[in-house]
């Protein structure tokens, strides 16, 4: 199993973050999943068509740097982990399932 990692830098004015929620702004999970997707080699003819399982651990802030790495599992899943600042500390983990565009 090969392992892969990636940073990204959230927008400190991401704008899904002004209404989610007022005062205290966090990162809508559908942008960070969005943000993992992003990071993923694949060829042009690849989609994401399956998120297997996501957990939510913490919240994630706008402007956070997010830690990004994965393992490409035997069965042909993706497994992922996204952390902010310390990788003992995860915001997100899961599993994901890629397929040929067609």
């Amino acid at each position: 199993m090969a392992s892969h990692f990636a940073e990204r830098t959230l927008p400190a004015d991401e704008p899904s973050a002004e209404g989610h929620f007022p005062g205290n702004p966090i990162i809508p999970g559908a942008i960070l999943l969005r943000e993992i997707v992003s990071v993923l080699p694949t060829d042009k003819g690849a989609i994401c068509c399956e998120i297997s399982s996501a957990k939510f651990l913490r919240p994630v802030r706008p402007g956070d740097r997010l830690a990004i790495a994965w393992q490409d599992k035997a069965d042909g899943e993706i497994g992922f982990v996204c952390s902010t600042g310390n990788p003992e500390r995860p915001v997100l983990v899961g599993t994901l399932r890629l397929r040929a565009r067609g």
